[in-house]
C-alpha cells in the first residue's frame, strides 16, 4: 500500500523538518514495514514548464514541428515535435538534456539529448503525458497528443514538479505487515498511528449531521453479513472531473481517477480505509435491500465479467434484482453513468469472512475486497460518510440531500481485557510506572482503569475487531510504544538435551526424498528379522549376525545385518507383478560386536548402525542400462542431498555379486557400501528367475553432510562452451574414469568431458569397444573459433591415443 505523506499532515501536524529515515524507522520498528520511501519529484529531475513561443512547419518533415520555447532561465530553445496538439502560448512540459523520459510511454526510460532531427537542432523534448509517467493523470484523448498545461498559473522555466504540486514522498507499506490491523489500511489510520507514536495531536473528522429524512428506505436481511448500512440519495450532480488535489492523490498511491464522483468513493476509502460506492439512483427500483444471492440470480459487474451467484454470496439490491455484490464491486447497470445527476451514496459494513469467500470464489478481489476482509469496525461508516459528504458539497455546492437512512443492527462491542501490573512486568522483564503504562495506552485510544495491581483495559472499536483480544495484546502494544530499542537486552541461562541443528537427521530425510522423487523408487518396510534362505544366498555367512533367542518363525532366526536379504526377498515377491521396478529401504542394522551404552558404560549392546539399500529389477537383458541408473543416482546422491561426495573403485567383490559388474563404495578411503548385480546363482537362490537386479547398500551412519560455510561459489561461463562429441575405440577393459582423466588433461580448454554410449557390433574389432564422448569446451578469455574448438579436441583424442591406446573409429 502507497501512503501519500502530504495527506497525512491533514490529519497530524508533523514538524517541516521531520526526519523521514526516522520516520520510517519508527513505523517498521513499532506499527508497519515500511519498504521504500520516494521522493515522488525525483521522477521529474530535469523536467520544466515551457511557453511555446512559435510553431513552425518542419521544412524536411510533414508530421513534425519546430517549436520556440520559452524555458525561462535557460532562455528560449527551438525544439522538434510531432505533437498534434502544438500552439503559440501553449504551457507544456519539456524534458531538457538529462531528464529520464519513456518514448511514446514505452520501455525503458532514456536520457534526453541535445539532437538533430531531419536536419533540425532539437533542444530536450515537448513531452506527452505517457511520456513522464502521467498517462493515468493526464489521459491523452488522442495518439501524439501533446500534455497541456495552459490552465496552470506559472512561469516558463517553473520545475514540473513545483507546477504540479509532485513534491510530495510516498511510503510503501508491507501489506502482510498490517493483516491484522484493520485501522491501518488509510491515510488517517496512519495518521492516528503517527500521532500515538510521537505524542502529537490527531486532527478529528467532525461526523455529519443528516440534512434530511424521507421515504428512504433499506432492508438489511442479513445483519450477521451486514453490520451497518448508511444510504445517502443526493440530487444535483453531475459527471465531472474532480478537482486537482484530489485527481493527483488519487495518482500518486497508485489509482487512478475517473470522474467526480466516482473519485470521491475512492479518494474516502483510500483517506479512512472504509470502501463506500454511488449508485445512479435514477436506475435503483424502489429501494435498497441488502442480502443472500439466490442460487440463480445473476450480476454483471462493472468490468464487465457475468457472475452466476451461490446463497453465500451478499448482493445489494433494488426490487428488480441485484445491484452489486456488496463489498465486492458494484454492478454496471446501476453505478455510475455518463449522464448520471442523482446518487445514493452506500456506506456500509460487512462481514470479513463472506466478503473474502465471495472474493476468492469468482477471482475477484478489488481495494474494496482487501479492506473489508480485514474485518473493519462499523463506526468507521460514520468518518467516510462526514468525508464523502464534504467532498460532495465542494465540488457540488448546488446539491440537495433527498435521503438519508443509516441502519445499524449489529453494534460492535469494546474488547475488554483484565490483566496484572505484576504479570506485565515480568513479561515486559521491565518496571514502568502505572503512569507511563496509562499514557502510553491512552495515547493509542485506550481508556485505562488501574485498581491496584489490577489493569483494566479497554480497547478503542478501531481495535476491537480482533486485533486486541488476549492480554498479550496489551502487553505488545505498551512494549512498541514504550520502544522496543528501549528494552536492554538481559543475558539468560538455559540448558539443551539436544542438538537444535541436527543434520545427521536432515541428510537422512533427503536421502530418503531423493530416491523416493528423483529417482522414482518406492520405499519398502520390512522386518528386521530375516528368512534364512535369504541369509544363506545373499550374506552366506552367519558370522557376526546376531541370531533370536526366541524367533517369530524356525525359518527366521536372524536379525538383519544387512538390508539386502530382505530387499531380494521382496524382488522375489514382486516379480510376478511387475517386470520393471525399484525400491529401496532405510532401517537399522543389527551387529554382534558390543558397544558400550550411551547412558550405562557398564552395559554392553549388539551394536546398531543404520542402513540404507536400493534394488533397481529389470530385464535380463538392461544390465548396462541398470548398472548406469543405479551408478548415476548414487553419483548425484551427495550434490542434492549436500553431503561429502563419494568414489568408487574395485577393491573387495561383495560376495552377493556379479564378477564383473560390481564397485566398491568409498568415502574418502573409508569403504561405506557396494554397489553391483545380483550373480546369476544369487538369484536362483532367492527365487528371482527372469529378472536381472542391481543392488546398492550404505552405512548412512558414515556420511558426512556438509556445513553451509563449505559451499562453494563457481562463476558461471562469461563466454560461451561448445559440445564437442568424439567417438573412439578402446579396449574392452578400459574403464571410464581413466578416459576421463586423460581427456581432462587435453588442455585448460576442456570444462568437462561426459559419457554419451557404448557400442558393441559387427563393425566393432575383437576385444574393442566403441565409446562416444561429450567434450565442453570453452574458454575464460574469449569465444572460441571453430578451428580452436577442433584443436582442443584433436588434443584430447591425441591423448586418449597416448594414454589409452584409443584411435579413431573408421566410418
Amino acid at each position: 500500500m502507497k501512503l501519500s505523506l502530504d495527506w497525512i499532515r491533514d490529519y497530524v501536524e508533523l514538524p517541516e523538518d521531520t526526519d523521514l529515515k526516522k520516520l520510517a524507522y519508527d513505523l517498521t520498528m513499532d506499527t508497519v514495514e515500511v519498504e521504500d520511501v520516494e521522493y515522488l519529484a525525483r521522477r521529474f529531475d530535469g523536467m520544466v514548464v515551457g511557453v511555446i513561443n512559435e510553431v513552425q512547419p518542419h521544412p524536411n518533415a510533414d508530421k513534425l514541428r519546430v517549436c520556440k520555447v520559452d524555458l525561462g532561465a535557460e532562455g528560449e530553445k527551438e525544439i522538434v515535435c510531432g505533437g498534434i496538439n502544438l500552439e503559440a502560448g501553449m504551457r507544456v512540459a519539456v524534458a531538457v538534456p538529462g531528464a529520464m523520459v519513456r518514448w511514446h510511454g514505452e520501455g525503458e526510460p532514456v536520457e534526453i539529448k541535445k539532437s538533430k532531427l531531419r536536419g533540425v537542432e532539437s533542444y530536450g523534448m515537448i513531452c506527452a503525458s505517457d511520456e513522464i509517467g502521467l498517462g493515468d493523470l493526464f489521459p491523452s484523448a488522442q495518439e501524439a497528443e501533446i500534455l497541456d498545461l495552459s490552465a496552470l498559473d506559472c512561469a516558463a522555466g517553473t520545475p514540473l514538479a513545483d507546477a504540479l504540486d509532485m513534491n510530495d514522498v510516498l511510503l510503501e507499506i508491507d501489506n502482510k505487515s498490517m493483516t491484522n490491523r484493520p485501522d491501518l489500511w488509510g491515510h488517517y489510520g496512519i495518521a492516528r498511528e503517527i500521532a500515538a507514536l510521537y505524542d502529537l495531536p490527531l486532527k478529528k473528522i467532525e461526523p455529519y449531521v443528516p440534512e434530511a429524512s424521507s421515504d428512504f428506505k433499506v432492508e438489511i436481511l442479513d445483519p450477521e453479513r451486514c453490520a451497518r448500512y448508511i444510504g445517502v440519495q443526493i440530487e444535483g450532480v453531475e459527471v465531472k472531473a474532480s478537482d486537482y488535489k484530489m485527481q493527483s492523490r488519487i495518482w500518486k498511491v497508485g489509482m487512478r481517477p475517473i470522474n467526480a464522483l466516482v473519485d470521491i468513493t475512492n479518494y474516502v476509502m483510500l483517506a479512512t480505509g472504509n470502501p463506500t460506492h454511488a449508485f445512479d439512483a435514477d436506475n435503483i427500483s424502489d429501494h435498497i435491500v441488502v442480502r443472500r444471492a439466490a442460487a440463480d440470480e445473476k450480476l454483471l459487474l462493472l468490468n464487465g465479467k457475468e457472475l452466476e451467484l451461490c446463497d453465500d454470496d451478499l448482493v445489494i439490491t433494488d426490487s428488480e434484482g441485484p445491484v452489486a455484490l456488496a463489498g465486492v464491486m458494484g454492478g454496471a447497470k446501476d453505478s455510475i453513468l455518463p449522464k448520471t445527476q442523482r446518487v445514493i451514496l452506500e456506506v456500509a459494513n460487512f462481514e470479513s469472512t463472506g466478503i473474502r469467500r465471495t472474493a476468492l470464489r469468482y477471482d475477484n478481489r478489488t481495494e474494496a475486497s482487501a479492506r473489508y476482509e480485514k474485518a473493519i469496525d462499523p463506526e468507521r461508516c460514520d468518518q467516510a460518510l462526514a468525508l464523502s459528504m464534504q467532498f460532495f458539497k465542494e465540488l457540488y455546492p448546488g446539491l440537495e440531500v433527498t435521503g438519508y437512512c443509516d441502519l445499524f443492527p449489529t453494534k460492535l462491542k469494546r474488547a475488554e481485557i483484565d490483566l496484572s501490573l505484576e504479570w506485565l512486568e515480568r513479561r515486559l522483564g521491565k518496571h514502568l510506572e502505572n503512569d507511563q503504562i496509562r499514557r502510553l495506552l491512552e495515547r493509542l485510544g485506550f481508556d485505562v482503569q488501574i485498581n491496584g495491581d489490577d489493569l483494566h483495559v479497554t480497547a478503542p472499536t478501531w481495535r476491537s475487531t480482533g486485533d486486541i483480544s488476549i492480554k498479550d495484546d496489551v502487553m505488545e502494544e505498551v512494549a512498541r510504544m514504550y520502544g522496543y530499542d528501549n528494552f536492554e537486552a538481559t543475558p539468560f541461562t538455559t540448558s539443551f538435551s539436544a542438538a537444535i541443528n541436527q543434520k545427521d537427521q536432515d541428510l537422512l530425510r533427503a536421502i530418503k526424498e531423493y530416491l523416493a522423487i528423483r529417482c522414482d523408487m518406492q520405499e519398502v518396510y520390512t522386518y528386521p528379522w530375516m528368512n534364512d534362505r535369504y541369509v544363506n544366498a545373499v550374506l552366506q555367512s552367519t558370522e557376526g549376525v546376531l541370531s533370536l533367542s526366541t524367533p517369530p518363525a524356525p525359518d527366521l532366526s536372524y536379525i538383519r545385518s544387512s538390508l539386502l536379504p530382505n530387499l531380494c526377498e521382496a524382488v522375489s515377491k514382486n516379480e510376478r507383478y511387475s517386470k520393471e521396478f525399484s525400491i529401496f529401504e532405510e532401517a537399522q542394522v543389527f551387529f554382534d560386536r558390543n558397544y558400550s551404552s550411551p547412558y550405562d558404560p557398564t552395559e554392553a549392546l549388539p551394536e546398531q548402525r543404520r542402513h540404507i539399500a536400493a534394488a533397481m529389477a529389470g530385464a535380463a537383458d538392461s544390465v548396462e542400462r541398470l548398472f548406469r541408473e543405479l551408478k548415476g543416482a548414487l553419483e548425484y546422491m551427495p550434490r542434492y542431498t549436500h553431503m561429502e561426495g563419494f568414489s568408487f573403485r574395485k577393491e573387495e567383490k561383495p560376495v552377493w555379486a556379479d564378477d564383473v559388474v560390481w564397485l566398491n563404495v568409498f568415502l574418502g578411503d573409508e569403504r561405506i557400501g557396494d554397489l553391483g548385480l545380483l550373480n546369476k546363482k544369487v538369484s536362483m537362490d532367492c527365487e528371482i528367475r527372469n529378472l536381472a537386479v542391481m543392488l546398492f547398500e550404505l552405512d548412512v551412519t558414515r556420511l558426512k553432510p556438509l556445513r553451509s560455510r563449505t559451499n562453494r561459489f563457481t562463476h558461471l561461463a562469461e563466454y560461451p562452451e561448445t559440445d564437442y562429441d568424439i567417438s573412439m575405440l578402446f579396449d574392452s577393459s578400459s574403464a571410464w574414469t581413466d578416459m576421463e582423466a586423460a581427456a581432462m588433461e587435453g588442455g585448460e580448454l576442456i570444462k568437462r568431458v561426459s559419457f554419451v554410449d557404448e557400442y558393441h557390433g559387427k563393425q566393432i574389432p575383437e576385444g574393442k569397444k566403441s565409446v562416444t564422448l561429450r567434450l565442453t569446451i570453452g574458454s575464460k578469455e574469449k569465444t572460441l573459433t571453430s578451428q580452436e574448438i577442433e584443436e582442443a579436441a584433436g588434443r584430447v583424442m591425441k591423448k586418449l591415443g597416448k594414454k589409452l591406446g584409443a584411435e579413431l573409429r573408421a566410418q
